[in-house]
């Protein structure tokens, strides 16, 4: 995961860890893809629909990390 992308996913979850990610314990930040895939993922089910657009975009960065350049 580079560290821009990190940013962004860490950015997303403290902007949703009170309404849908309050069952992780405080200050989780995801420190590996699986962490980063299963975190996105509560926020996809569980957040809103500008949460899971998002989600979904930082997921398909995860996936294919050589579009994120584009």
């Amino acid at each position: 995961m580079n560290a821009e992308l990190k940013v962004q996913i860490t950015a997303l979850v403290e902007e949703y860890r009170d309404r849908c990610l309050w069952f992780l314990r405080d200050g989780f930040v995801p420190s590996s893809t699986e962490e980063a895939l299963r975190t996105l993922d509560f926020i996809e089910r569980y957040g809103d629909r500008s949460g899971f657009e998002r989600a979904r975009k930082l997921r398909k960065w995860l996936l294919h990390p050589t579009s994120m350049q584009s």
